[in-house]
C-alpha cells in the first residue's frame, strides 16, 4: 500500500511498504516537487523499483563516505593497486564528487566531471590526461558496482557512459642492435645480472627483486616465479601472484645462466667477508648488501640514472620487459607461448597488448602464404 501527502509548499511524504519474509515494513520518504502531478511521477519510480525488487533503503551517506568505508574494507585489492585507488580518490574523485549523497548521483555528475577533469584537474589546474580521467573513472565505476552488489543503491550511473579517447602510446623497447650496446655499457656494472635477467626472461621487477636462489635451477636453466616483492608507503611485502598463471617456470639463455654463475659466485664471496655465510635456498638473488631486500623505486632509479649517464635510449626498466616480448614475436614464436613466459592470463591479452609488433609480421605471413600456394617450401 501507498499513500502520499503534502508536507511543505515544494515537498511531499510518500509512505510505502515493502513485503518481506515474514511481515510487511513501512517506509516513509521525503520527494522534492512542486505539483502533486510532478510528485506522483517521483513517487511512481520508487514504487516500480518496489514492484521489481530493485528498491533500496533511502541512506544519506555521501559518495565520499562510501569510498572511504570501501577502501578501508577492500582486502581483495594488491598494496600497490589500493595505494593507487587512495590516491585517484583523493585527487581525481572526492574533491568533485564527495559531497554528493551517493543515492543521488546521476549521470549528469559524472559528464560533467569528465569534463572539469579535463579542463583543470590536473596539477595546478593543468589539463588531467585522458588516461588519468578513465583510470579515476575506473575507480569510481568499481566503487559504485559494489554499492549496487550491497543494495545501497538501484544501479551503477558510471556504467557506460563514454570515456575520453587515449591515443595510443607505442610500447618503448630496445631496439635491434640496441641490447648488445646496453649490455657492453654494464660490463663490471653491478645492475648487469639483473638487466640481463631481465631481458632474457621477461620477468617483471617485483618478480626478480623476490627470486631466491632455491627458485633457480642452474643446471635445467630455469628460473620458478612465485612471488613478487611489492613497494607501497606501507613498507615492501612479498606477495604472491595473481593469478595462477603468474606462478611459472622460465628457461634461460646460456648468457643469463652465466651472468647468474658470475653473480653467485661474488656474493658468495661478499657474504664469507662479511660473516653472513653461505647462502641458502631463501637467500635473495637480488638483494642488499646486508641481504635485505632492495627497493623496488631504487632499482628504477638506479637504472634510470645509469642510462642517463651513459646516454643509453631513454627506457624504463619496465621496458625490458616490453623488450624480451617483442623479441620473441619478432622471431616469429606464438603468441601463447610468449603469454606463458610473461605470466599474463591468456594469449589475448598478450596480442592485445602487443598487436602493433604482431602486425609488423604480415609481410611475412604473406610471404609464406604465396610459398604456400605455389607449392613451395
Amino acid at each position: 500500500m501507498s499513500h502520499l501527502q503534502r508536507r511543505g509548499a515544494r515537498s511531499w511524504r510518500l509512505k510505502y511498504d515493502i513485503p518481506g519474509n515474514s511481515k510487511r515494513t513501512t517506509h516513509y520518504v521525503t520527494l522534492k516537487a512542486a505539483t502533486r502531478r510532478e510528485a506522483q511521477v517521483e513517487a511512481a519510480k520508487i514504487l516500480a523499483a518496489v514492484a521489481t525488487g530493485m528498491h533500496v533503503d533511502p541512506s544519506k551517506e555521501t559518495v565520499e563516505a562510501f569510498i572511504a568505508r570501501w577502501l578501508d574494507n577492500a582486502h581483495g585489492l594488491a598494496g600497490k593497486t589500493l595505494e593507487r585507488y587512495r590516491q585517484l580518490a583523493s585527487r581525481q574523485i572526492l574533491p568533485y564528487l564527495g559531497a554528493v549523497p551517493l543515492q543521488r548521483l546521476r549521470r549528469s555528475h559524472i559528464v560533467d566531471w569528465h569534463a572539469k577533469l579535463l579542463k583543470t584537474g590536473g596539477a595546478g589546474g593543468r589539463p588531467l590526461s585522458p588516461r588519468t580521467v578513465k583510470h579515476a573513472h575506473f575507480v569510481l565505476h568499481r566503487a559504485l558496482e559494489r554499492a549496487f552488489e550491497a543494495e545501497i543503491i538501484g544501479r551503477n550511473v558510471a556504467h557506460g557512459i563514454e570515456l575520453p579517447r587515449v591515443e595510443t602510446k607505442e610500447i618503448e623497447i630496445l631496439k635491434a642492435g640496441e641490447i648488445e650496446t646496453v649490455l657492453a655499457a654494464l660490463a663490471d656494472h653491478p645492475l648487469h645480472p639483473i638487466v640481463v635477467l631481465a631481458i632474457s626472461s621477461g620477468a617483471r621487477r617485483g618478480e626478480l627483486l623476490a627470486l631466491r636462489w632455491g627458485d633457480v635451477d642452474l643446471a635445467a636453466s630455469t628460473i620458478k616465479i612465485e612471488r613478487s616483492l611489492e613497494q607501497t608507503a606501507a613498507g615492501l611485502k612479498f606477495k604472491s601472484p595473481k593469478t595462477k598463471h603468474g606462478r611459472r617456470t622460465v628457461g634461460l639463455p646460456p648468457i643469463a645462466v652465466e651472468a647468474l654463475k658470475t653473480h653467485r659466485r661474488k656474493q658468495l664471496e661478499f657474504r664469507l667477508a662479511c660473516g653472513l655465510g653461505k647462502a641458502t635456498p631463501d637467500t635473495l638473488v637480488f638483494s642488499r648488501f646486508d641481504g635485505e631486500p632492495i627497493l623496488p623505486n631504487g632499482l628504477s632509479r638506479d637504472w634510470g640514472k645509469f642510462v642517463r649517464t651513459h646516454r643509453l635510449p631513454p627506457i624504463s626498466f619496465h621496458a625490458l620487459r616490453h623488450t624480451h616480448a617483442s623479441t620473441l614475436i619478432a622471431s616469429g614464436l606464438d603468441p601463447l607461448t610468449v603469454s606463458r613466459r610473461l605470466g599474463h592470463t591468456s594469449g589475448g591479452f598478450t596480442l592485445s597488448v602487443y598487436a602493433h609488433l604482431f602486425s609488423n609480421t604480415d609481410d611475412r605471413a604473406a610471404a609464406i602464404m604465396e610459398a604456400a600456394l605455389k607449392g613451395t617450401n
